[in-house]
């Protein structure tokens, strides 16, 4: 039935080795079920503690979402797309929404609601799948190797491996600390293991890892990694709170004004729209889901089932739920069909009475899985030429032309921009508008699909928010 349903053969996968690749994405992903609650109930700050949410209905709340946004993605699209609520818009929510402008939990969660909305219509009208189709071919191959690198940049800093420098913006992590240590002795591992084509790597990077981290955090009486993670539980049970489900309001509307409300839902709309855009490119670009242009088969349900999860997640009192570029460690580890999907959710279900065992697994242990799927994603840009058959002569070139000024800083600035600002939406903007700006000043503005012309609007737009903000009190 399973045959039947996810067609394995036919996408050159088996059963067991989606099964390994739906364990491998949500150990990635496991992190969010506690940074999503810590976030939105202000943990560590205590001046706020009170506006923020119930660590644990927040938690409840984040695996509830993340498992059945996921599930669904599996099995209407049958793509190994992971979704749970965004890094980046849970700090929003929280801390500029409720701390900055001083609205409610259940305001903030009624204006992700009505983002969510948003850009449902926009998939249910085409707009979404049209601007997704209007993108030229080489800012797509941009996209897929900004999201790679970004995927590697979190990597070196979830592991401790790259850190902010004293003199410098970035510098190397201190690797004589044990987390930072083990972080680079599980990239190692992995890399040994891929190497020798062991199947499950990146997984057995993780556990292997995990084991060693939570050993040595014993041994070092639990100084290295602290009580929360690399250590085993006194208890494997806590009981879900379902209490926020509802929890919403749209006050903010006549707390902020029409128009401040109408762009905050604008401008997270638009960080949505993008991220997640990017999101199915890079990994629909690794797992080969992506045609001879670029274009995505199928892409309106996955938008869709994007689009919905933003209005799960906000009347879960989750923040917006999306794509999660995460979902690449699946497709790294060799999964391509919706039971990735189906595996990662069943685990986030399991995760809400289990979440102390979710628990035990460090940074220090994902971020190499990280690293070895930014890689991954990021060789995508090379390919190899074909001589006059169709075969290919063994050499190997750019996907992206950088000597044209037209693709080649558009590129650039995807590529790193991305990373750099820890914001997919920020690269992708920086590359819509430089591509729109070199088009024009050559007077090629009609090469530009419309829809480029008002998303790159759209980008101006959303840059210059904070200026508004600052000068008309928005």
């Amino acid at each position: 039935m399973l045959e039947r349903l996810f067609r394995f053969k036919e996408n050159g996968t088996t059963l067991a080795r989606d099964t390994l690749a739906g364990l491998t994405t949500f150990m990635v992903m496991a992190y969010i079920i506690f940074v999503n609650p810590a976030i939105l109930g202000f943990s560590g700050i205590p001046d706020l503690q009170e506006k923020g949410l119930p660590f644990t209905a927040a938690l409840t709340s984040t695996c509830l979402v993340a498992g059945a946004m996921t599930l669904i993605m599996g099995l209407a699209t049958n793509r190994a797309y992971a979704i749970a609520p965004g890094m980046g818009l849970n700090a929003v929510v929280a801390f500029q929404l409720v701390a900055g402008e001083g609205l409610t939990m259940k305001n903030a969660m009624g204006i992700i609601v009505l983002e969510g909305i948003l850009i449902t219509v926009l998939v249910l009208t085409g707009l979404r799948k049209a601007i997704f189709n209007a993108i030229p071919l080489e800012l797509k191959q941009a996209i897929v190797m900004g999201i790679g690198f970004f995927i590697l940049f979190i990597g070196l800093v979830d592991g401790g491996l790259v850190v902010a420098g004293s003199g410098t913006p970035v510098a190397l992590g201190d690797l004589t600390s044990v987390p930072v240590a083990m972080a680079a002795l599980g990239l190692l591992a992995t890399i040994v293991m891929m190497a020798r084509k062991w199947k499950g790597a990146i997984l057995l990077g993780i556990i292997f890892t995990t084991v060693l981290s939570t050993i040595l955090n014993y041994a070092y009486h639990k100084e290295p990694f602290g009580e929360q993670t690399a250590v085993i539980p006194e208890s494997g049970i806590q009981w879900p709170d379902f209490s926020l489900l509802g929890q919403f309001d749209f006050g903010a509307i006549t707390k902020l004004g029409a128009i401040a409300a109408a762009l905050w839902v604008f401008s997270i709309m638009l960080s949505d729209f993008f991220d997640t855009m990017g999101t199915l490119i890079g990994v629909g670009g690794q797992a080969g889901y992506l045609d001879e242009k670029g274009d995505l088969p199928g892409t309106n349900r996955l938008l869709l089932v994007d689009s919905l999860a933003a209005v799960a997640g906000g009347a879960a009192s989750a923040s917006s739920a999306t794509t999660y570029i995460e979902s690449g460690a699946g497709v790294g580890a060799g999964g391509r069909t919706g039971w990735v999907s189906v595996v990662t959710a069943l685990c986030f279900f399991a995760a809400m009475p289990f979440s102390p065992i979710a628990g035990i697994v460090p940074a220090a242990a994902t971020a190499p899985a990280l690293i070895v799927v930014g890689y991954l994603m990021m060789r995508t840009l090379t390919r190899k030429e074909t001589v006059a058959s169709g075969e290919s002569d063994g050499k190997v070139c750019s996907a992206i032309d950088f000597t044209d000024l037209a693709f080649g800083l558009p590129a650039v600035l995807t590529i790193t921009v991305m990373p750099l600002t820890y914001s997919i939406t920020n690269g992708i903007g920086a590359g819509f508008l430089s591509y729109v700006a070199v088009r024009v000043a050559r007077g090629q503005w009609r090469q530009v699909h419309w829809l480029l012309h008002l998303v790159s609007l759209a980008f101006l737009v959303y840059f210059l928010f904070p200026l508004m903000q600052k000068k008309f009190g928005w």
